[in-house]
Protein backbone atom coordinates (compact mmCIF):
# COMPACT_ATOMS: atom_id res chain seq x y z
CA UNK A 1 0.00 0.00 0.00
CA UNK A 2 1.42 3.28 -1.34
CA UNK A 3 0.65 6.49 1.11
CA UNK A 4 -0.32 9.60 -0.54
CA UNK A 5 1.90 12.44 -1.05
CA UNK A 6 1.04 15.76 -0.58
CA UNK A 7 2.96 18.26 -2.09
CA UNK A 8 3.81 22.04 -0.68
CA UNK A 9 3.10 24.53 -3.43
CA UNK A 10 5.74 27.28 -2.73
CA UNK A 11 4.10 30.69 -3.76
CA UNK A 12 1.32 33.03 -4.37
CA UNK A 13 -2.70 31.71 -5.02
CA UNK A 14 -4.36 34.11 -7.16
CA UNK A 15 -6.70 34.97 -4.54
CA UNK A 16 -3.29 36.21 -2.07
CA UNK A 17 -2.16 38.42 -5.39
CA UNK A 18 -4.83 39.93 -5.70
CA UNK A 19 -5.66 40.91 -2.21
CA UNK A 20 -2.19 42.15 -1.54
CA UNK A 21 -2.48 44.08 -5.33
CA UNK A 22 -5.49 45.42 -3.89
CA UNK A 23 -3.56 46.34 0.01
CA UNK A 24 -0.58 47.95 -1.88
CA UNK A 25 -3.32 50.31 -4.66
CA UNK A 26 -4.98 51.37 -1.59
CA UNK A 27 -1.91 52.87 0.23
CA UNK A 28 -0.62 53.78 -3.16
CA UNK A 29 -3.57 56.16 -3.01
CA UNK A 30 -3.55 57.43 0.74
CA UNK A 31 0.24 58.22 0.06
CA UNK A 32 -0.58 60.42 -3.32
CA UNK A 33 -3.14 62.28 -1.87
CA UNK A 34 -1.21 63.01 1.23
CA UNK A 35 1.79 63.88 -0.75
CA UNK A 36 -0.55 65.86 -2.80
CA UNK A 37 -2.23 67.99 0.37
CA UNK A 38 1.31 68.45 1.70
CA UNK A 39 2.49 69.97 -1.49
CA UNK A 40 -0.53 72.42 -1.46
CA UNK A 41 -0.02 73.46 1.84
CA UNK A 42 4.03 74.25 1.37
CA UNK A 43 2.44 76.20 -1.95
CA UNK A 44 0.37 77.84 0.43
CA UNK A 45 3.04 78.96 2.93
CA UNK A 46 5.37 79.98 0.42
CA UNK A 47 3.05 81.96 -1.32
CA UNK A 48 2.03 83.50 2.21
CA UNK A 49 5.76 84.52 2.88
CA UNK A 50 6.40 85.77 -0.58
CA UNK A 51 3.26 88.19 0.33
CA UNK A 52 4.22 89.35 3.16
CA UNK A 53 7.57 89.97 2.36
CA UNK A 54 6.26 92.02 -0.27
CA UNK A 55 3.99 93.93 2.19
CA UNK A 56 6.99 94.49 4.57
CA UNK A 57 9.19 95.87 2.08
CA UNK A 58 6.83 98.11 0.14
CA UNK A 59 6.08 99.82 3.30
CA UNK A 60 10.12 99.83 4.17
CA UNK A 61 10.35 101.33 1.14
CA UNK A 62 7.93 104.09 1.43
CA UNK A 63 9.63 104.97 5.09
CA UNK A 64 12.60 105.36 3.77
CA UNK A 65 12.21 106.95 0.52
CA UNK A 66 11.19 110.39 -1.09
CA UNK A 67 8.13 108.89 -3.35
CA UNK A 68 4.68 107.01 -2.55
CA UNK A 69 5.09 103.07 -3.24
CA UNK A 70 2.48 101.54 -5.08
CA UNK A 71 2.49 97.61 -5.04
CA UNK A 72 0.22 95.96 -7.57
CA UNK A 73 -0.62 92.54 -9.40
CA UNK A 74 1.23 92.59 -12.40
CA UNK A 75 1.04 90.11 -15.54
CA UNK A 76 4.36 91.10 -17.28
CA UNK A 77 6.33 92.61 -14.62
CA UNK A 78 6.22 95.65 -15.91
CA UNK A 79 3.07 97.56 -15.74
CA UNK A 80 -0.26 97.16 -13.39
CA UNK A 81 -2.91 94.47 -14.18
CA UNK A 82 -6.18 95.21 -14.14
CA UNK A 83 -7.68 93.09 -11.48
CA UNK A 84 -7.62 92.01 -8.33
CA UNK A 85 -5.94 88.48 -8.78
CA UNK A 86 -2.32 88.70 -7.36
CA UNK A 87 -1.30 84.47 -8.50
CA UNK A 88 0.51 86.54 -11.42
CA UNK A 89 2.97 88.20 -9.86
CA UNK A 90 3.38 91.99 -8.47
CA UNK A 91 5.52 94.55 -8.76
CA UNK A 92 6.26 97.63 -7.06
CA UNK A 93 7.26 101.40 -7.62
CA UNK A 94 7.97 104.63 -6.89
CA UNK A 95 5.03 106.59 -8.22
CA UNK A 96 6.76 109.87 -8.80
CA UNK A 97 4.24 111.54 -10.70
CA UNK A 98 1.14 110.05 -8.69
CA UNK A 99 -0.53 108.62 -11.04
CA UNK A 100 -0.88 104.92 -9.38
CA UNK A 101 0.43 103.70 -12.49
CA UNK A 102 3.97 102.90 -13.36
CA UNK A 103 5.21 105.46 -16.24
CA UNK A 104 8.99 105.17 -17.99
CA UNK A 105 11.56 106.74 -15.52
CA UNK A 106 10.01 105.20 -12.32
CA UNK A 107 12.13 102.29 -11.41
CA UNK A 108 10.43 98.89 -10.48
CA UNK A 109 11.82 98.59 -6.99
CA UNK A 110 10.17 95.08 -6.66
CA UNK A 111 8.95 92.32 -9.05
CA UNK A 112 7.76 89.18 -7.58
CA UNK A 113 6.70 85.63 -10.13
CA UNK A 114 3.68 83.59 -10.20
CA UNK A 115 2.35 81.83 -7.35
CA UNK A 116 2.43 77.82 -7.53
CA UNK A 117 0.60 75.95 -9.54
CA UNK A 118 -3.33 76.11 -8.33
CA UNK A 119 -2.62 78.59 -5.94
CA UNK A 120 -4.81 82.11 -6.21
CA UNK A 121 -4.77 84.92 -4.46
CA UNK A 122 -7.24 87.93 -4.42
CA UNK A 123 -7.46 91.51 -2.73
CA UNK A 124 -10.67 93.10 -1.72
CA UNK A 125 -12.58 93.71 -4.95
CA UNK A 126 -11.41 96.90 -6.55
CA UNK A 127 -8.19 97.03 -4.63
CA UNK A 128 -5.44 96.45 -7.75
CA UNK A 129 -2.88 99.09 -6.23
CA UNK A 130 -1.66 99.37 -2.95
CA UNK A 131 -0.07 103.20 -1.87
CA UNK A 132 2.27 103.10 1.14
CA UNK A 133 3.33 106.49 2.76
CA UNK A 134 5.64 106.61 5.19
CA UNK A 135 3.07 107.28 7.51
CA UNK A 136 -0.50 105.49 6.00
CA UNK A 137 -0.57 102.46 3.75
CA UNK A 138 -3.44 100.83 2.64
CA UNK A 139 -6.45 98.51 3.76
CA UNK A 140 -6.79 95.86 2.26
CA UNK A 141 -7.74 92.31 2.64
CA UNK A 142 -6.04 89.18 0.52
CA UNK A 143 -7.19 85.46 0.28
CA UNK A 144 -5.46 82.72 -0.81
CA UNK A 145 -6.95 79.61 -1.95
CA UNK A 146 -4.55 76.47 -2.47
CA UNK A 147 -5.86 73.12 -5.00
CA UNK A 148 -7.08 71.53 -0.94
CA UNK A 149 -9.87 74.38 -1.94
CA UNK A 150 -12.45 76.47 0.20
CA UNK A 151 -11.87 74.96 3.19
CA UNK A 152 -8.35 75.45 3.37
CA UNK A 153 -8.38 79.45 1.86
CA UNK A 154 -6.85 82.00 4.13
CA UNK A 155 -6.82 85.63 4.48
CA UNK A 156 -5.01 88.30 5.73
CA UNK A 157 -5.60 92.01 6.82
CA UNK A 158 -3.42 94.84 5.98
CA UNK A 159 -4.60 98.01 7.69
CA UNK A 160 -3.70 101.57 7.18
CA UNK A 161 -0.86 101.53 9.47
CA UNK A 162 0.50 98.75 7.69
CA UNK A 163 -0.12 95.77 10.45
CA UNK A 164 -0.61 92.69 8.82
CA UNK A 165 -2.67 90.15 10.86
CA UNK A 166 -4.41 86.76 9.49
CA UNK A 167 -8.40 86.74 9.45
CA UNK A 168 -11.41 84.69 9.11
CA UNK A 169 -12.00 84.19 4.95
CA UNK A 170 -15.16 85.58 3.82
CA UNK A 171 -17.22 83.34 1.51
CA UNK A 172 -17.28 85.65 -1.02
CA UNK A 173 -13.52 86.30 -0.96
CA UNK A 174 -12.83 82.56 -0.69
CA UNK A 175 -15.46 82.18 -3.77
CA UNK A 176 -13.48 84.78 -5.96
CA UNK A 177 -10.13 83.34 -4.79
CA UNK A 178 -11.00 79.08 -5.42
CA UNK A 179 -13.11 79.62 -8.55
CA UNK A 180 -9.31 80.10 -10.28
Amino acid sequence: MQLARFHSAAGFTLISLIVSAAVTAILAMLLVSTMGSASAKVSARVAEARLVTALERARALAITSDADIILCPSRDGQRCATDDHWEHGWIAFADRLENNERDDGEPTLLREGTLGTGVHLVSTRGRTRLRFQSVFGSNVTFTLCDPRGPRAAAAWVLSNNGRLHADTPKAANVAAACSG
